[in-house]
């Protein structure tokens, strides 16, 4: 599962908003806006996007299945 809490944490160490990554994957902000509230599960190709736009692996993005037991 995408962990929105890893890409606010890196968003916010770069110093960039959700506007400067929608402007620059492509991805929208309401798509950002969903992923927060946990309404909305992003594709593979939008965490892709997202990955590569903060030289990250898609991996960083998800969580691992001892952080979600932990929940």
């Amino acid at each position: 599962m995408f962990s929105y809490k890893k890409y606010a944490d890196l968003r916010d160490s770069k110093g960039v908003t959700d506007y400067e990554v929608s402007k620059n994957t492509g991805v929208p902000t309401s798509t950002l806006s969903n992923w927060k509230a946990g309404r909305y599960t992003p594709k593979s190709d939008k965490i892709k996007a997202i990955a590569d736009y903060f030289g990250k692996s898609m991996e960083y993005f998800l969580e691992d299945k001892e952080q979600q037991e932990v929940k």
